[in-house]
Order: C-alpha cells, then sequence, then structure tokens
C-alpha cells in the first residue's frame, strides 16, 4: 500500500478509536462504543505497521505530521469546529516536517 493510503487511513482509525472512548467518556455514550473503537485502534496499529520505513520511530513521527491535519479535519466536519489560521499553519508546517523526516536524504 502506499503512504498516501496508509496515512491517511491510519489517521481515521485513530481518531476514530480514541472519539469512540472519548465519547464513552466525556459524552455519557454507551460502553458499546468501546467495541468499534478498539478494533478502529486494531487497525490503525495494523496500518501504521505497513509503512515502508527502516526504523518504526521514522514512520511514527512522520505520521504525527498527518495525524495533526487529519485531527484539525476531524474537528472541522465532526465536530462541526472550523480551524483557524493558526491551526492550518500549524499543521503544515507538521507536514512539512513529517516530509522531511520520512524523505529526507540519509547518509
Amino acid at each position: 500500500m502506499k503512504l498516501a493510503v496508509i496515512y491517511p487511513l491510519a489517521a481515521l482509525a485513530e481518531i476514530g478509536g480514541c472519539f469512540a472512548f472519548w465519547a464513552w467518556l466525556k459524552l455519557d455514550r454507551s460502553p458499546l462504543w468501546l467495541a468499534p473503537g478498539v478494533a478502529c485502534l486494531i487497525a490503525f496499529a495494523w496500518l501504521l505497521a505497513l509503512v515502508p520505513s527502516d526504523a518504526a520511530g521514522r514512520a511514527f513521527a512522520a505520521y504525527g505530521g498527518v495525524y495533526i491535519c487529519a485531527s484539525l479535519i476531524w474537528m472541522a466536519l465532526v465536530e462541526k469546529t472550523p480551524p483557524d489560521r493558526w491551526d492550518i499553519l500549524g499543521g503544515l508546517v507538521c507536514l512539512i516536517g513529517a516530509g522531511l523526516i520520512l524523505f529526507g536524504p540519509r547518509g
């Protein structure tokens, strides 16, 4: 699978899984929310393990930038809270950093 597919799917799985726990604990949703939440978190870990990188830490660090941007999209679409210019700028900086970590020339 390509990174352009793996990282966004991993972000969706992680955010969905974490949101299920958030909903249960903070929004008084049913504990039944935990089952799909756990499934999403398992899918997240599996997807992240598919990243073609020589070091897990590098794959995880680069994923962080994608996760931040995906979280801002989640905030806008699901929570109906639009990101402000600082959110957007911060997300762009994180994506640039993720690209440098993952694709930077290694000696």
